[in-house]
């Protein structure tokens, strides 16, 4: 055919483009461009540019004499003409031959006229849960899930023919009417998924039925999935596998989203970057100093302190700055963390009155303007009682209700009698 033997030229581009081996397999080279043609689709944001050149690494790989031919000579004895010559086709035609359907309508190099469009898979959303500590230091999760894959067999056909036949019970819509008669003259129309052929519109004989996956066109695979929990990440934060949901024939493979879920911490708490402690000192440490080591979430050990002659209050906060969480993609950048200090006092009748007398010796000295005896003989004595406040509102709020409802209950001619005596 030739007069010469054409010059060798790179063999490996289109292995390295779809991301496989040079002995990739058929059902390989179609998984690669499966994944890689749906994340760079230009409808759904991806490179126009990588998306030609997956089709054409595809379409040259996927013929076995083409193949032959680049893995001898290379890209340039296609372009010369070898194997049926070196122009691709439209990306968007290789794509809807592949997948059996349009992929969100739009046009690409010049534009084709497409069929109907693909349906979108539904995401499959899982929570994880992860801790504060996994949030500080990030951590690795290894998931094993489930899923529905294109049976390899039949090619998502269901069928050994690769033929299917419309359902004659839905017409091939997929959808069943169903009339209910309610009473006279009142009936109910109701619309549900065919059950003959499960909403696909299509049916296979028993005999021409896939033997892997009997005529579902999917089979059952389990894949493990390595989540990366970033450090700084949020409860709520969503991580996306992108096409790694069920598949399913004519449909865009949906994504498998893992949405974190924090659980509570016994020692801090967070707020955006910033991460809050309580800790409890007694009267002594509040008014002559303290230290104390605080475990923080990464194990290393943090001395706090106060400085010489500081009096800390109750409900006092304090902050050390660049030891609140780390930000997300900025994990070197840090919050504060707050330290809330709460001031324990010592119980009644703990003091004798010579520890009080020698503590007023020390102490700021009482307010002046105290009562002479005489004006203390004129007021009335009273005893102060221990009480919980939130207790009190609580009774005092479920007594008004009670009262309320009572009050509903009563007869309205009884109101009226009372009212007129």
């Amino acid at each position: 055919m030739f007069g010469r033997a054409p010059k060798k030229s790179d063999n490996t581009k289109y292995y390295d483009i779809l991301g496989v081996s040079k002995s990739a397999t058929p059902d390989e080279l179609k998984k690669a461009y499966r994944k890689a043609a749906i994340k760079n689709h230009p409808d759904k944001g991806g490179d126009p540019e990588k998306f030609k050149e997956l089709a054409q690494a595809y379409e040259v790989l996927s013929d076995p004499e083409k193949r032959e031919i680049y893995d001898q000579y290379g890209e340039d004895a296609l372009k010369e003409g070898m194997g049926g010559g070196g122009a691709s086709h439209n990306p968007f035609d290789i794509f809807e031959s592949f997948f059996g359907g349009s992929f969100g309508g739009s046009s690409f190099g010049g534009g084709s006229s497409r069929g109907r469009r693909q349906k979108q898979g539904e995401d499959v959303v899982h929570p994880l849960k992860v801790s504060l500590d996994d949030l500080y230091n990030g951590t690795s999760r290894k998931l094993s899930l489930s899923r529905n894959v294109i049976c390899s067999k039949c090619k998502g056909k269901g069928s050994k023919s690769g033929a299917s036949g419309r359902c004659i019970g839905c017409q091939g819509s997929g959808m069943k009417v169903s009339i209910r008669q309610l009473g006279p003259g009142m009936i109910q129309q109701m619309q549900h998924v065919c059950p003959d052929c499960r909403g696909s519109g299509e049916t296979i004989s028993d005999k021409d039925k896939c033997g892997q996956c009997k005529g579902s066109k999917v089979v059952q695979d389990k894949k493990v999935l390595e989540v990366h929990v970033e450090k700084g990440m949020q409860h709520g934060q969503r991580i996306v596998f992108q096409g790694e949901a069920d598949e399913a024939p004519d449909t865009i493979t949906g994504d498998i989203v893992f949405v974190l879920q924090l659980k509570d911490h016994s020692k801090f708490k967070r707020k955006g970057d910033d991460l809050y402690v309580e800790h409890t000192l007694n009267l002594t440490e509040a008014l002559c100093g303290f230290q104390f080591p605080l475990t923080h979430l990464d194990g290393r050990q943090l001395l706090i302190k106060s400085s010489p002659g500081e009096i800390i209050k109750p409900s006092q906060y304090k902050a050390i700055n660049d030891e609140g969480m780390p930000q997300y993609q900025r994990p070197f950048m840090k919050g504060r963390l707050y330290i809330h200090f709460n001031v324990e006092f010592p119980e009644s009748g703990a003091l004798s009155p010579e520890q009080c007398k020698a503590l007023e010796s020390i102490l700021p000295p009482r307010p002046a303007g105290y009562m002479t005896d005489m004006e203390l003989d004129e007021c009335e004595e009273t005893t102060l009682h221990d009480v919980n406040i939130e207790d009190e509102l609580r009774r005092k709020q479920q007594q008004q209700q009670q009262e309320a409802y009572e009050e509903d209950d009563e007869p309205q001619g009884h109101r009226v009698q009372c009212a007129q005596q």
